[in-house]
């Protein structure tokens, strides 16, 4: 039968107690005999001093002369005969007391002083005798332990800890050796038996192993956990992730044998041995920490206020840089997000959009539409939602102060725009186009106030300010200033196209979908080709804002350049814009086949008999209008490029990579009929899909139900967090570039000389007004410093 852990514990504990045992009595044993020696000791000295006083007392006595002085004979008393008669015996006396052997006759005749000679070589004797019985004794459990440190050391498996186990191994493998054969033994075959006992054993010896001690972090992985938590330092100082990953990689490939050593269990070891080194140093850190028993509480800027979700309904508040009615992509696709959110039941949501003053209002909204409050522009607002979704969104609508900027046809936030959602609802935001959102915030870290930040980029504008001035020396700067924003203000960014800033913390999904009035287009026109109908009865259409960066100035050279070949073909553009008259003159010059007309809705019925949709443009992240034409069932003729890469595996998507390959795919697209969208195809533009992709990209789904604290631990989660075991010098770096933004945008000249909007450091009374809000000058007052 196979030993027990428990037997094996029992032995180990008892074998630890006779040790012990030893130990506390060969102590007390050295104790008692320090102490015996050193009072033999004294007594030693007390002897040899009372016979060093004793001999010096008797040679001073022998030194002695009695002298006698002389006396007359007529005055000589009677008594001078008797005196006389004693001088013999005096010198007898004196002669006797100074021999040599005096001492020695008299120490041998002074029972005392043999006595305590006697007593003396006992105690020696005995105190000899004990030391040797100690000495013997300790050689004795030093060969115990020598020879339980041998065995260990020369067996493998069960036998290196337990002697008996190791007598254990020998005798199943003698019987093994005996009975390979498949005889029944007690309803069992033999070998059956073997293989169980084996497996025991194999199951104590992974207890054993587990107990071992972890070894201390090397100094080339503490160097390496160094450098990766200072990439966004390094970055700044225009190191690529790149490289340091390389370094990374290098330096903790000098110490791979140090993180596969016997520390770790066997399953953990299986773990760490993987292709991606993060992971393994990562194994290794968190492995070490554990060992110690050491928990991280907090940091350096760790706001300990922010809200406790785990008490009721979880809070989403959505922050965008546009409002309808202007009809831009950040100010459509956040106020669908809100609607679609809302729908569950798990959350509560809040939409925070800019609010802009009657002058600026004028600048941008289309046809002259004002609104004289808050209250007014947010019934505008729902009902063309209401109008577009089919169902009424239960969501609420917050307004925060803006200003519009000409120079960069921008909606700019003005003062701490976080401070419009109040800290019981500061628990999830979302912050459409963080980069835009964050250049000159001045306010509370969004990080600190909120449990979870979630930024999704809409708009490349890397590629927008490379077409201006000194583009090349710009794009650097914001670059690294996109790059400093998101790691400092977001948890997790979300990029709708490969054609976006690699940012950090991010990955790739596109979470936007169609009007899903668009879709029922699409369905209305299946159904009249279905009956025989003709669905199509005009030609090529563009449309979008009318400025060079949004696709005209690759349409224009385009069809300038294959004017011969494209002979005879017409397209229609519909748009407004600051570039509307250049362009226009730009075609007319040109000689083009273009038509140009005023911008309108794409879901107008005049386009609806449009078959193909054309965009050139390169500049775009996630071309809206190319979704909602593949919605409707028309071709889209675009450039092979990373924003149109979510709608490439649509039939009706035919994408170009040259010049002539342009004139093909029109071609192409003139000639045929664009084929049905299936049930799935219209899923995955669906603003349900996008919800969906959102919720599991942005972790909204697990952190929403919880889903991390329920579900069974599977082998990746056997990985030890390190988060709350150790500080995160990445976060720390974090908190620095946020501090040191907060300080430069502070300050108004820095502002201004950066290119901030004017008066967007603090709310202006007209703000404080329409949203009846405390003047700038009551809510942050200055006291004369």
């Amino acid at each position: 039968m196979a030993a027990s852990p428990t037997s094996t514990v029992t032995a180990e504990k008892a074998l630890s107690f006779i040790t012990k045992g030893w130990r506390e009595v060969k102590d007390s044993a050295d104790a008692d005999l320090q102490l015996m020696k050193d009072r033999a000791k004294s007594f030693k000295t007390l002897a040899s001093s009372f016979d060093r006083e004793f001999e010096n007392f008797l040679t001073s006595a022998s030194r002695s002369t009695f002298a006698v002085p002389a006396i007359s004979a007529t005055s000589a008393p009677a008594e001078i005969d008797f005196v006389k008669r004693l001088q013999p015996k005096f010198t007898e006396f004196r002669r006797a007391y100074s021999s040599p052997d005096f001492s020695r006759r008299v120490l041998e005749k002074w029972s005392p002083r043999a006595k305590l000679r006697i007593d003396l070589s006992a105690i020696k004797n005995a105190i000899v005798s004990e030391v040797e019985e100690f000495e013997e004794r300790e050689r004795f459990l030093r060969g115990i332990r020598e020879r339980f440190k041998t065995e260990r050391e020369s067996q493998e498996g069960l036998s290196k800890d337990w002697e008996p186990i190791k007598a254990f191994k020998l005798r199943l493998r003698e019987f093994e050796q005996k009975n390979s054969s498949s005889e029944l033994f007690g309803g069992f075959r033999k070998s059956e038996i073997v293989e169980k006992l084996k497996s025991n054993l194999k199951l104590i010896l992974k207890e054993t192993n587990e107990g071992k001690e972890v070894p201390p972090l090397d100094f080339s992985e503490l160097l390496a956990h160094l450098v990766r938590q200072s990439e966004p330092f390094l970055d700044q100082l225009g190191v690529s992730r790149g490289i340091s990953d390389k370094i990374v990689e290098s330096l903790c490939s000098k110490s791979k044998s140090h993180l596969r050593l016997t520390s770790l269990s066997s399953d953990e070891t299986s773990i760490i041995e993987s292709d991606n080194i993060n992971d393994e140093l990562d194994m290794r850190i968190a492995s070490v920490l554990q060992s110690t028993g050491h928990c991280y509480e907090g940091g350096l800027w760790t706001d300990s206020t922010k809200r406790d979700a785990s008490d009721g309904k979880r809070h989403v508040a959505i922050v965008t840089t546009a409002s309808l009615p202007w009809m831009t992509g950040t100010a459509v696709n956040p106020l669908f997000r809100a609607a679609y959110l809302s729908k569950s039941a798990m959350q509560n949501v809040t939409l925070l959009v800019p609010w802009l003053c009657r002058a600026d209002q004028e600048l941008v909204y289309p046809n002259n539409l004002t609104f004289g409050s808050p209250e007014e522009q947010e019934l505008y607002i729902r009902k063309w939602l209401e109008e577009r979704v089919g169902f009424k969104a239960d969501f609420k609508i917050s307004f925060y102060p803006g200003k519009f900027s000409k120079e960069r046809r921008s909606i700019m936030p003005a003062g701490d725009t976080s401070q419009f959602i109040s800290s019981k609802d500061a628990d999830i935001a979302i912050l459409e186009e963080p980069e835009h959102l964050n250049w000159y915030y001045h306010g509370k870290r969004w990080t600190d106030k909120f449990n979870h930040v979630v930024g999704i980029v809409h708009t490349n504008y890397l590629e927008y300010i490379k077409r201006e001035k000194n583009g090349a020396l710009q794009a650097f700067l914001v670059k690294h200033v996109n790059n400093l924003l998101t790691r400092a203000y977001c948890h997790k960014v979300l990029r709708l196209s490969g054609a976006t800033q690699d940012l950090p913390r991010s990955e790739i999904c596109n979470v936007h979908g169609v009007n899903p009035q668009f879709l029922k287009i699409g369905e209305k026109v299946a159904a009249e080709r279905e009956s025989g109908q003709i669905a199509f009865s005009k030609g090529a259409y563009f449309l979008g804002k009318m400025v060079w960066a949004k696709g005209y100035r690759e349409l224009i050279d385009l069809l300038a350049k294959h004017k011969t070949e494209l002979d005879g073909f017409k397209l229609d553009v519909f748009g407004n814009g600051e570039d509307a008259h250049e362009v226009q003159n730009t075609a007319k010059r040109l000689e083009l086949n273009l038509q140009f007309m005023k911008g309108r809705d794409h879901a107008d019925d005049s386009l609806h008999g449009y078959k193909v949709f054309i965009n050139p443009s390169v500049s775009d992240v996630l071309c809206t209008a190319t979704a909602e034409a593949l919605a409707m069932g028309k071709f889209v003729v675009c450039a092979e490029h990373p924003s149109n890469e979510f709608f490439r595996s649509f039939p009706n998507c035919l994408t170009y990579k040259t010049p002539e390959d342009f004139v093909a795919k029109i071609r192409e697209a003139m000639a045929n009929e664009p084929q049905p969208l299936t049930q799935e195809q219209q899923y995955r533009l669906s603003w349900e899909a996008a919800t969906q992709r959102f919720m599991e990209y942005s972790d909204l789904d697990k952190i929403l139900t919880n889903a991390s604290s329920t579900s069974q631990p599977t082998n990746s989660d056997k990985k030890m967090s390190k988060s709350v075991s150790m500080p995160n010098m990445s976060g720390m770096v974090d908190a620095g570039m946020a501090f040191t933004h907060y300080v430069l945008t502070g300050n108004s000249f820095l502002r201004l000389c950066t290119g901030a909007t004017p008066g967007t450091l603090e709310y202006d009374q007209q703000h404080s007004k329409d949203l009846h809000l405390l003047p700038p000058q009551v809510a942050h007052p200055i006291y004369g410093w």
